[in-house]
């Protein structure tokens, strides 16, 4: 089923729409209006055939943030910290995905082998280390990609989202080259910090910056186009994210939703995109004259800041999420989860982190895909729910209900199915070293 936006440009952007929605002990009471998937699997390359329109950043009264995100410039330093006189945190990461084509398989579909150690192997040329990639081993992921790197030789965590655009598919390329390039340049490029860096601190938009230069130089990527969401996470607890388009990020705390990503856009339909154009197509272009492809930059990604605390869940997905659950569904899966599983626990009226967390989030080292730790399971029920979603006709997600509400025309009912990509990290405070006697 497909359905096209033309020319939308200009619409208002939409007004956010209230829900109720429960899980297990808790009632969530939370204000937001769904992300809105595109309105056809290949999205366009000049004015996309794509949607973003905007959203309110959901709140829950039972745990209303004490420490919201904030915009602007803040310092972030992947060095050592005087760790004595403040916490300490790690963050742990799993990634679930499937490709549109594919049917979901729980064991499978699941990454959560241990960040990279860059004590053990010095890596200095990104070309080298992209092309040691085998794309033949690449996560079944379709267009969406994803990654998560230790960076350089720090405590500091780097993980996030980037989305093919599909549109490219009509001139001949294959959107997937452009999303799992930039995803596997970002990953090099924060193992190999701070070799081609000149900033004392990494911060997302500029790993965002040199993977996207080096995605541009690859003659071996010969065009293509990509949303991206990401962040840098430091070990004092701060959390600097960018997000370029209309991939998302939510930040929750206990059983409450502490941020919610705006999504960027051109107008209605049409999402802020990193791409590089062939020459070939450059110089149709300049001869024939017709519709230019959009290229925004790293540099006009948005970039918030966040203060995590022990238990805390960070998920960073692609629109395949998005356009089929709404950030009500999100908290609802996640919290379900994290109380079933005894990391979030009820006490004296109040929910509060439990005393296992440290051992449910522990993967084994030796395995691609660990499906028994607490990251690994959240992220798998996030991808499985979505791709659930998206294959049924009778329940209305995000985008239907967008479609519906502009496009009564179109008649669109349930989910929308499209490639997904999930990155969930567990934040964990760690236990201080004992002093020496």
């Amino acid at each position: 089923m497909s359905f096209a936006i033309t020319s939308a440009a200009g619409l208002a952007r939409l007004s956010p729409a209230s829900r109720r929605a429960s899980t297990g002990f808790f009632l969530f009471a939370l204000s937001a209006s769904p992300m809105v998937a595109p309105a056809s699997t290949n999205r366009s390359t000049g004015v996309p055939l794509h949607r973003s329109p905007s959203y309110a950043q959901p709140t829950c009264p039972l745990n209303r943030d004490t420490s919201p995100a904030t915009v602007g410039l803040r310092s972030f330093h992947s060095a050592s910290h005087n760790w004595q006189s403040m916490p300490r945190y790690s963050y742990h990461v799993a990634a679930s995905y499937s490709a549109k084509q594919d049917n979901f398989d729980a064991e499978q579909n699941l990454y959560t082998r241990p960040l990279y150690d860059p004590r053990k192997s010095k890596i200095e040329d990104l070309r080298e280390c992209k092309e040691a990639i085998d794309k033949r081993k690449r996560a079944r992921s379709g267009q969406d990609a994803f990654f998560f790197s230790q960076v350089g030789n720090t405590d500091t965590t780097t993980f996030g989202v980037a989305d093919g655009v599909g549109g490219w598919v009509e001139s001949g390329l294959d959107p997937a080259d452009f999303s799992h390039g930039l995803c596997e340049y970002m990953a090099c490029a924060a193992r190999s910090w701070p070799h081609g860096f000149n900033t004392a601190s990494l911060h997302p938009k500029d790993l965002l910056q040199v993977a996207y230069d080096e995605v541009t130089d690859d003659a071996s990527i010969e065009g293509g186009g990509s949303t991206a969401c990401l962040a840098v996470a430091e070990p004092d607890g701060h959390v600097e994210v960018a997000n370029l388009g209309d991939s998302g990020f939510m930040h929750l705390g206990l059983n409450a939703v502490r941020h919610f990503t705006q999504p960027q856009t051109h107008a209605f339909n049409t999402p802020y995109q990193l791409s590089k154009t062939p020459q070939r197509m450059l110089v149709q272009m300049a001869v024939f004259g017709g519709p230019t492809t959009l290229s925004d930059l790293p540099k006009e990604s948005s970039v918030t800041h966040h203060k995590v605390r022990h238990g805390d869940v960070l998920v960073f997905a692609t629109d395949g999420v998005w356009d089929n659950l709404s950030p009500q569904d999100v908290l609802g899966i996640v919290s379900r989860h994290m109380v079933e599983l005894g990391a979030w626990v009820e006490k004296d009226g109040t929910i509060v982190v439990g005393k296992n967390l440290a051992k449910l989030v522990q993967a084994n080292s030796t395995r691609k895909a660990d499906s028994s730790s607490l990251q690994a399971k959240v992220a798998v029920a996030i991808a499985k729910e979505a791709k659930v979603t998206g294959l049924n006709t009778r329940r209305d997600g995000p985008f239907a209900k967008e479609v519906q509400r502009y496009y009564p025309g179109e008649n669109w009912h349930g989910g929308k199915p499209d490639d997904i990509a999930a990155v969930v990290a567990v934040v964990l405070e760690d236990a201080p070293p004992r002093a020496k006697l």
